[in-house]
């Protein structure tokens, strides 16, 4: 195994173990952002925390296809390793260029964004190098069932993403701070519906994908976000007397 797939693997191994941690954490401490922020804190505007904490997973892939050579003569590895880039990159220049542009939310804690930026910047050079880098394509892969059963899955997480996000933005007129119960879509099933839409993104890139880095960013997706959707859904629970009971966090019928 060469150093640069010995590095990918250990990278990997690490974000699964900061997802178990995050997990951990998340379950004793409840993560201050948006509706749970500290009244006093450093924050920055919505619109430009986005930007700056979703925009490394855009940019540095970018870079990296820009300036990496083709060496190989295989077309079905050239074209393997570009689309699955590219569909991970679309994810994120919708988050940092019309999500971040059109969203209402409250200020960002301005320690919410580092972080975020920073985990951003190593896992889009995690998925970029391991994609241009270390991972083999055959012409045979195009046709894998696999391949096309993981870009459905991933285009169908996308689409309740950012529906769920079109339902959220007009919950409430520019200006106003009041909570309202989310209604349709897949909120009529769980709380957390743009939360679950990312969650189903990620599972299925990492179907696509087939790698180790692949499925430890979507577990620490899951691990990362799915807690938020609870904490959501125990929110609106208590705000609001008549909540629908059916709807359950952040898995359909499940939890």
């Amino acid at each position: 195994m060469e150093c640069r797939e010995v590095a990918v693997s250990y990278a990997s191994w690490a974000l699964l173990v900061g997802a178990v941690s995050y997990l951990w954490q998340q379950t004793r401490t409840q993560t201050q952002y948006g509706r749970y922020a500290p009244a006093q804190c450093r924050c920055c505007p919505a619109r430009v925390g986005w930007f700056l904490q979703e925009a490394p997973s855009f940019l540095l892939p970018l870079l990296l296809l820009l300036f990496t050579e083709e060496r190989d003569t295989e077309p079905g590895h050239r074209t393997g390793r570009t689309l699955l880039l590219c569909t991970f990159m679309l994810h994120y220049f919708h988050r940092s260029f019309i999500f971040g542009f059109l969203t209402r939310g409250r200020p960002v804690p301005l320690s919410i964004v580092v972080c975020a930026a920073i985990f951003c910047s190593l896992n889009g050079l995690l998925q970029g190098h391991h994609l241009l880098h270390c991972v083999q394509f055959d012409d045979s892969w195009l046709t894998d069932a696999r391949l096309a059963a993981g870009f459905l899955v991933f285009l169908l997480g996308m689409i309740i993403n950012i529906h769920s996000d079109h339902i959220l933005r007009n919950l409430r007129k520019p200006g106003e701070v009041v909570y309202r119960i989310p209604r349709g879509g897949m909120f009529e099933y769980v709380s957390g519906a743009n939360f679950l839409g990312e969650i189903v993104e990620w599972c299925g890139y990492a179907l696509a994908v087939w790698s180790l880095p692949a499925f430890t960013f979507a577990f620490f997706t899951i691990c990362s976000i799915g807690p938020r959707a609870y904490q959501h859904h125990r929110d609106y629970q208590q705000r609001f007397k008549d909540y629908p009971r059916s709807r359950k966090a952040v898995f359909p019928f499940i939890l």
